[in-house]
């Protein structure tokens, strides 16, 4: 009976040996309620904040080690099969490629200079990092911030990769301590992609005048032909990887995916990429990510520190995205709306919808859906394309 006993009671007194569990479960909580009650990008956060929780549920199941004839937790193995293996990220990069449409992108070239200028952010918070590191109170090298920088491009998956990378090249390193924040940036990038449409508007209202905001541009008449877009993915897959070669997994990724949609030969495979796969790794990759967030990891300054990073990142970017807009207007005959800079960030098609939104609050009549999203997915290849660079300059470095 005392065995019985004992097993019965382990559970609460492992919350009493560790009472932050309860913390991580608010957290968890107060993610869920943002994405089912408030709806914002609840394909992201429930399986997040299910992970976190199942992260932090005592005695830690479903994220142990394994050993010893036992089998490895089953989230632990999600980490292991498809994040510090790049299968997620990469098989998220496939879908988003077959459900992107680069036509808009295509038909007018001039936005593919918005969806870069927003990376700016990614920069600014690598300096800030370095800035934090060099002051002692947080534990920031070069590897963790461009790990924090790349928060700024909003997108996930490539956050996930290039964190994972960074920690990989810390570990085969001697004489380099990497502090493991794969999870911690991972979760900043997602959350902040959900919050896209409160944290956007203030800011692109900031920047603008009612007179930029009401500024009407025409659809190009150029229409993009079948050939252009079946060759673009191709030729872009080439360009960048040649000039830089880190950045091929994630390009190549996109590009098939965006190619197995237009070339039309396929539906099934494009249908499969798009949905089934899409959502089935969207589950695992969210259960995986949440789960490295286990309460002695997560709740340390630095994690504080890297959510404030990546929110002054984002920030960056959109105001980047919405004065290069401003800038162009000087230099070119047809004007832009300045708002659709602020859709150069890589969150689609979330940012490009709060462009619109808001262009539809100022004038009924303006629809920017379109305009917006060609740097909206110029904003995908660009930092994917910055990824690269900082891996490649690093190890160059290190």
């Amino acid at each position: 009976m005392s065995t019985e006993f004992g097993t019965l009671w382990e559970g609460f007194t492992a919350i009493g040996n560790e009472p932050r569990l309860i913390l991580m479960w608010v957290i968890a909580g107060t993610l869920l309620y943002v994405g089912i009650a408030k709806k914002k990008e609840p394909l992201l956060l429930v399986p997040i904040s299910m992970g976190i929780l199942f992260a932090n549920l005592p005695l830690g199941e479903l994220i142990r080690e394994g050993g010893d004839g036992e089998p490895a937790g089953i989230l632990k193995t999600f980490q292991i099969v498809g994040m510090e293996s790049d299968v997620f990220p990469l098989l998220i990069f496939l879908g988003v490629g077959a459900a992107t449409d680069f036509a808009p992108m295509l038909s007018n070239p001039k936005t593919v200079l918005l969806g870069a200028g927003a990376q700016v952010g990614v920069f600014v918070a690598l300096l800030g990092a370095l800035l934090l590191g060099m002051t002692g109170y947080f534990d920031f090298g070069l590897l963790e911030a461009a790990s924090i920088g790349i928060i700024g491009g909003a997108d996930g998956p490539t956050t996930i990769f290039i964190a994972t990378r960074m920690r990989e090249l810390g570990q085969s390193l001697p004489n380099v301590d990497i502090r493991d924040i794969v999870g911690a940036t991972a979760v900043a990038a997602y959350s902040y992609m959900a919050l896209v449409p409160i944290i956007q508007p203030p800011i692109i209202k900031l920047l603008t005048t009612k007179k930029e905001r009401l500024i009407r541009m025409e659809y190009s008449a150029r229409p993009v032909s079948k050939r252009a877009k079946i060759l673009f993915p191709i030729i872009t897959t080439v360009i960048i990887s040649v000039l830089v070669p880190s950045s091929s997994p994630l390009i190549a990724m996109l590009m098939l995916g965006n190619l197995i949609k237009v070339s039309g030969v396929v539906p099934r495979l494009a249908d499969v990429s798009e949905n089934a796969l899409m959502n089935a790794v969207i589950i695992f990759l969210g259960l995986a990510v949440g789960s490295t967030m286990p309460a002695d990891v997560f709740l340390q300054p630095e994690t504080i520190g890297i959510f404030f990073l990546g929110l002054f990142a984002f920030v960056t970017s959109t105001m980047a995205g919405v004065i290069l807009a401003k800038l162009m207007n000087l230099v070119t005959k047809d004007k832009i709306n300045p708002m659709i800079g602020a859709a150069g960030v890589s969150a689609v098609p979330m940012a490009a919808r709060v462009v619109q939104e808001m262009g539809q609050k100022e004038d009924p009549e303006n629809f920017l859906l379109m305009h917006a999203m060609g740097p909206n997915v110029a904003g995908v290849i660009g930092t994917a394309t910055v990824a690269g660079v900082l891996l490649a300059l690093i190890e160059n470095m290190l």
